[in-house]
């Protein structure tokens, strides 16, 4: 009983990590706040690039003020 209940909890927490792992790079909400608050903190704005996929969060740059 107690390993099948490991492998239940096992089976889960791996099927967590590959559904994390297919977000990697998205601009969602979240990481759009963070990327802005951390160009902020160096003094800067964070701006899509030229051409950029503004779902991509790859496609911003922070630019100095």
């Amino acid at each position: 009983m107690k390993a099948a209940a490991a492998l239940i909890v096992l089976a889960l927490g791996l099927a967590a990590c590959e559904t994390a792992s297919t977000d990697a790079g998205t601009a969602d909400y979240d990481a759009l706040k963070r990327a802005t608050a951390d160009c902020t903190a160096q003094g800067g704005k964070l701006v899509l690039k030229e051409e950029g996929d503004p779902q991509r969060i790859d496609a911003y740059v922070c630019k100095r003020s």
